[in-house]
């Protein structure tokens, strides 16, 4: 293995409140808050602000030799300029230092992707690129779609928006036998695809602090070796920003495992490298071809769309969402726009899923809600009054 490139997604939702008809009036009608404020700052405390500092740190340690990247969704840069400016203001510091790239996804995080008409897609992609450039002063060249969602299609037009490279997840069924470590191309587009190595990221996401796990306790030691011994050019290691300190809280020692994590790479002989840098440097290795009847992402034991749309109640309300797109746009209220784009939130759908097991812990954390059936009724609460609100304007029969 050469190189490693690290990626982190920041988001956090605005979460509906638990709705029923009041005299609240606009967003505030149908977002909670004050649920929403007590959690950006309780994760800002454990994760953002200390790994923020932390990613800071390291670079001035080691010179540079620490590089990563990141996506900052607009709906958590939105809650950063309502209650958190010192949050932002370390998210400056980085893009500052040029060793962190920031890279473009759906402003809102939102499933704009799955519509059949791009143009909403489209339209969130360019306003992501608009306040990263005018928040942090970076013009994005690498995109990332809401929860890795990717198929041919999407590769199309993220290709004619102008980017260089587009990150997914590398499973078995779009490899056939090939490994996700090094960099491919797009079937019928001129973009680059970095592959997300599922299994040495999920090593620090999900179970660095996992007792019953045979390797536990990862130490940053253990896991360089295994990068080091990896069969391709670049170890793509892909997951939510909130591994540090959120998922694995302090205490589990995530932040002196990022530390200690340069110096063992160093010593392997092997670089860290931003996605630009990447497909620079390595030539693709061949083509990915994902239909999009064959949506992937990275949610999930399936790695496919089930996460958002996998029963009645979540399909339902899309549609409803979808169809309702036309008349909040011919309403020309920013208002009502707002509120639309925030419900298409892909967070939303997830607290509706019907999955159990191992994925159901992952589906209900920072839900609000006890139960998905629970998550399903207030949503579509929410959507059949905004509906309402919505033909009122427009001045027909719902």
């Amino acid at each position: 293995m050469n190189s490693i490139c690290p990626f982190f997604e920041v988001h956090q939702p605005y979460r509906l409140r638990w709705f029923w008809p009041d005299n609240k009036q606009g967003f505030d009608r149908y977002f909670d808050e004050g649920v929403n404020k007590e959690i950006f700052h309780k994760v800002a405390g454990k994760c953002y602000i200390p790994a923020n500092r932390t990613l800071l740190e390291l670079i001035d340690s080691t010179d540079g030799f620490f590089r990563a990247s990141m996506s900052v969704t607009g709906t958590l840069l939105e809650q950063c300029m309502e209650w958190g400016e010192d949050v932002l203001d370390t998210f400056c510091d980085l893009a500052e230092t040029g060793c962190v790239e920031f890279l473009d996804e759906t402003c809102y995080h939102s499933l704009a992707s799955l519509f059949e008409d791009k143009t909403e897609f489209m339209d969130e992609v360019k306003e992501h690129r608009d306040l990263m450039s005018e928040l942090l002063g970076v013009t994005p060249r690498v995109f990332r779609n809401t929860e890795m969602l990717y198929n041919n299609n999407v590769a199309h037009f993220t290709a004619e928006l102008g980017y260089d490279a587009i990150l997914t997840e590398g499973i078995e069924s779009i490899l056939h036998g090939r490994s996700p470590d090094h960099v491919y191309k797009a079937k019928y587009s001129d973009i680059a695809v970095l592959l997300r190595n599922y299994k040495l990221s999920d090593d620090i996401g999900y179970r660095f602090s996992s007792r019953w796990w045979e390797e536990y306790p990862l130490t940053a030691n253990k896991w360089a070796n295994w990068a080091s011994h990896g069969h391709g050019e670049t170890l793509n290691i892909f997951m939510d920003y909130e591994t540090f300190g959120e998922h694995q809280w302090k205490d589990t020692g995530i932040f002196e495992f990022l530390r200690a994590l340069p110096g063992e790479v160093k010593d392997r002989g092997m670089r860290f490298l931003t996605p630009s840098q990447t497909i620079k440097k390595y030539a693709p290795a061949g083509e990915i071809d994902i239909g999009e009847f064959s949506t992937i992402s990275w949610a999930d034991v399936e790695r496919d769309t089930s996460a958002w749309l996998g029963n009645d109640m979540q399909r339902r309300c899309f549609e409803e969402m979808k169809l309702l797109g036309t008349y909040v746009k011919k309403t020309d209220d920013p208002q009502l726009l707002r509120i639309w784009k925030h419900m298409l939130t892909s967070d939303h759908y997830y607290y509706m899923s019907t999955k159990w097991l191992g994925d159901g812990d992952v589906h209900s954390y920072f839900s609000i809600h006890n139960s998905p059936y629970d998550a399903a009724v207030n949503f579509m609460a929410a959507l059949n009054d905004f509906k309402a609100h919505v033909f009122r304007t427009l001045n027909t029969p719902v």
